[in-house]
């Protein structure tokens, strides 16, 4: 049985409270100061269940991180009818209102790598592999759209993405979205 799924394939429904609560708390609060107590009653589960389902703190938040990656993941594959270009656009336009939104509060995947400093922690490991089809993603559109220079123009998009998502925390969201409509259109027109 993987730590996904029931038996027979099945979804488990207080597997996704846990880490549906410990998503919403991690984001709000912090992954260090969030305690499985209060992970366990807010998600309204047995302290057996968590524990059959997540064997430690750091397994929920590689499964955090990792569920983080596939929403990301889910929402450009649903962008699959558009032009690299326009699949290109989107994504910075999507990080752009998520950025600007009052519930902002960084980047899930930079706040949570500034809680585990060590690049060899399967926590960042999740992270790093997060990071890596990010950036394979804008080579593989820029390569599609027939960019000859893909591999350093998705290196300088990564930075971009990475400026955007702490820049939306600290500074005005107006500014900032301006200055990132921009510095993409510099970068790819």
């Amino acid at each position: 049985m993987s730590a996904e799924t029931l038996e027979g394939g099945r979804r488990s429904p207080a597997r996704d409270r846990v880490l549906e609560t410990a998503q919403r708390l991690f984001y709000a609060e912090g992954v260090h100061s969030v305690g499985i107590d209060r992970i366990i009653a807010e998600a309204g589960v047995a302290k057996a269940t968590f524990y059959h389902h997540f064997p430690s703190k750091d397994e929920l938040v590689r499964a955090f991180v990792t569920m983080q990656s596939s929403r990301q993941r889910a929402m450009v594959a649903a962008m699959r009818d558009e032009s690299p270009y326009e699949r290109l656009r989107g994504i910075f336009a999507y990080m752009c209102e998520f950025g600007a939104g009052p519930g902002y509060r960084g980047c899930p995947f930079v706040n949570t790598a500034a809680e585990y400093p060590d690049p060899a922690h399967p926590v960042r490991q999740a992270i790093a592999e997060h990071r890596r089809w990010n950036r394979e993603l804008y080579r593989d559109l820029l390569a599609g759209d027939g960019r000859p220079d893909a591999e350093r123009v998705a290196d300088i998009l990564m930075l971009l993405r990475d400026g955007l998502v702490v820049g939306f925390d600290l500074d005005d969201p107006v500014t900032v979205r301006a200055s990132v409509q921009e510095a993409l259109t510099r970068v790819l027109d």
